[in-house]
């Protein structure tokens, strides 16, 4: 028995000896792509890196990042292993057209799960008398970091409209703060609801929460096929007395295509059966169930996901089954 042990030993030293196929694929430990702070990336995410880290065995940390479009190039580059993207940066970058990445289309992208729908959201303090798009005009409007969902669109989008605002870009955490003390006049965000930086300024400051016109809405749906239209529902915040219409974006989670097929299936696997726990996390977890991966249009799945919705029943589309590019 000795000289075997001994052996064993020696031949696994000398790399004569092959581990078993999953010990060879797994990880020593993963890191999935967020946002900055204050936003519901940033929590979300480290929901999804402790689930992780205790469901599947590997240990999982979150990375803070300017948002999808970042995390998008950090995964195509190798740099993390999980990223959260809106499904237009997604669109985006699937088309080499993703401004961090001009001309490198990545066609390796693969999706895991969805999140939940990033509704695009406008505030301003109530004194300040703006309570539109319209109203934006000429003023100092935040809009997030510059590569995340917000920062990426909102200036595509104002332009399209002919709304002449100063942008500025910055974590979404330190805009609100700006607000809060004048330095800026409006902060336009995307985020999942309800977000934590509307809901502490609405705690010490008089705030307006407003939604889009119709007019607004079909244009920028006509013009972005990856975007839906989107209710946020009153009492979502303190300060709306009505419904609030907005454009939105689906999230995903996304892994690239050489991830080992078990480790996909055991990270989706994991997310969507303990979904308890990501409510508890952060509301807009509700949303992260096993069906609405067929928010995802055009998202080819991972093989180790798909294997997943196919157990439990969820015909995927020919349109985003694994292979389909």
């Amino acid at each position: 028995m000795t000289t075997i042990k001994h052996t064993m030993i020696a031949a696994l030293a000398a790399g004569t000896v092959a581990l078993p196929a999953m010990a060879q694929d797994r990880p020593a430990s993963m890191t999935i792509s967020t946002a900055s702070p204050g936003g519901v990336y940033a929590v979300y995410g480290e929901g999804v890196a402790q689930l992780v880290s205790d469901v599947v065995g590997i240990p999982t940390s979150t990375r803070q990042t300017q948002g999808p479009a970042q995390n998008l190039v950090l995964l195509q580059s190798g740099q993390t292993e999980l990223a959260m993207t809106t499904s237009g940066p997604a669109f985006e970058a699937m088309n080499g057209e993703l401004e961090l990445a001009p001309g490198q289309s990545y066609g390796d992208v693969r999706a895991l799960f969805a999140m939940y729908p990033t509704p695009f959201q406008m505030v301003a303090l109530a004194d300040s008398g703006i309570a539109s798009l319209e109203d934006l005009e000429g003023k100092r409007v935040g809009s997030g970091p510059r590569a995340g969902t917000g920062g990426t669109y909102w200036v595509r989008w104002l332009d399209a409209m002919g709304i002449d605002a100063s942008l500025q870009y910055g974590g979404i955490g330190d805009q609100a703060s700006q607000l809060a003390d004048g330095r800026l006049d409006a902060v336009v965000t995307a985020g999942g609801i309800p977000h934590p930086s509307l809901s502490e300024l609405e705690n010490t400051q008089d705030v307006t929460i407003f939604g889009m016109s119709d007019d607004t809405l079909a244009g920028i749906l006509d013009s972005n096929p990856y975007a839906v239209e989107f209710t946020i529902p009153q009492g979502t915040y303190e300060t709306p007395e009505t419904d609030l219409t907005t454009a939105a974006m689906w999230n995903f989670v996304v892994a690239d295509a050489s991830m080992p097929e078990d480790l996909a299936y055991e990270i989706t696997k994991a997310v969507l059966e303990n979904n308890d726990r990501m409510k508890a996390t952060h509301a807009a977890a509700k949303d992260t169930l096993a069906e609405n991966i067929l928010k995802d249009t055009f998202i080819p799945l991972h093989p180790g996901a798909a294997r997943y919705y196919a157990e439990i029943g969820v015909e995927i589309p020919d349109a985003i089954a694994p292979g389909a590019e």
